[in-house]
């Protein structure tokens, strides 16, 4: 049996990942990492779900404040933006959030921590770095990287292991935190493609948007 730590969002590749390695009897603690993304009520949803999953055990480690002290207030000051455009929200939190993870395991004396990236992303990079660099000793787990999955096979896998999720909510993975929100699905693979307005995890007010002109 491992002891593993999975960088746990509740979302689809971590909701496969947790699934998937605690059907094989592996002790899997379920760490959210919290920068910014979450209510209090999703944080208890998030847990009542991971523990539904299989989780041995599951944590919330707030990380707000030493995500902004050691990041964001430095990327206000010096009015960082990537392309001089938007703000360097989801690079800036996987430095926090792998740090807190890495905390945490070696802690609870972990055999391996793993997450939830694909191989077409730099959060697979992001994850890998630091956990390489600080812990080498721990094993990473990368089961959707690994076995080439689509979000469609983890939707599947889910839906025949019991758990109830739809694919059109499953389809696109939305990352929100003190510092933005991102979303990502099929379109953002391609550069001739843009989201539908469905795919936001907030709809666009024209009245609230013609008050404010």
């Amino acid at each position: 049996m491992k002891k593993i730590i999975l960088a746990y969002s509740g979302g689809l590749d971590t909701s496969y990942c947790l699934k998937k390695l605690s059907s094989k009897g592996n002790e899997v603690h379920a760490v959210c990492i919290n920068t910014g993304g979450f209510k209090k009520s999703e944080l208890k949803t998030n847990e009542n779900k991971a523990l539904k999953l299989g989780a041995f055990k599951y944590k919330t480690i707030d990380a707000v404040e030493i995500y902004y002290n050691k990041i964001i207030k430095y990327l206000i000051y010096g009015n960082v933006l990537r392309n001089n455009t938007y703000p360097l929200s989801v690079s800036a939190e996987r430095t926090i959030q792998a740090l807190e993870i890495i905390n945490y395991a070696k802690n609870n004396d972990a055999t391996h921590i793993a997450h939830g990236s694909t191989g077409a992303g730099n959060d697979q990079v992001r994850f890998d770095m630091l956990f390489q660099i600080i812990a080498p000793e721990i094993e990473i787990i990368t089961p959707i990287r690994d076995n080439n999955l689509t979000r469609e096979d983890e939707t599947t896998f889910l839906q025949n292991n019991g758990v109830n999720i739809e694919w059109e909510k499953a389809k696109y993975s939305i990352n929100k935190g003190l510092w933005g929100t991102s979303v990502g699905g099929d379109e953002t693979l391609t550069s001739d493609k843009k989201l539908p307005n469905s795919a936001f995890p907030s709809q666009l007010n024209t009245n609230k948007m013609k008050n404010c002109l």
